[in-house]
């Protein structure tokens, strides 16, 4: 299980960095079907385990390289903390099943629009 664990971490971690993904978009799933958490457990885990590094390393690179508005980052994260809260008091209130579909949806509108994007 460890081996899996290290393997789910280093495959976020290097998909974050290269395309700038969110970790949840490849830990939740591995969690899920890899581990057999259910959709409240991963999704739980996944915030707890990306909290310490959130990017850190790889966002220090990129505002190295002058690739970071500090401006933008501020405001979103602020509204992200908000948001977080919300989201994660909906998420828990509703049934797991109904968590995992929706999950899964945002998932798909995410690569349609990435794909038709002009």
């Amino acid at each position: 299980m460890y081996a899996i664990t290290i393997a789910i971490g280093l495959g976020a971690g290097v998909l974050g960095g290269l395309v700038g993904i969110g970790g949840g978009i490849i830990i939740v799933p591995l969690l899920v079907f890899g581990l057999h958490f259910d959709q409240h457990l991963a999704q739980g885990t996944t915030l707890a385990a990306m909290i310490p590094p959130i990017g850190l390393l790889a966002a220090i690179e990129y505002y190295r390289n002058g690739h970071v508005d500090i401006g933008i980052a501020a405001i979103i994260a602020v509204s992200f903390v908000v948001g977080g809260y919300a989201g994660s008091r909906f998420a828990i209130a509703i049934d797991a099943s109904i968590l995992q579909k929706v999950f899964g949806v945002v998932l798909i509108l995410a690569g349609v629009a990435m794909l038709i994007k002009k």
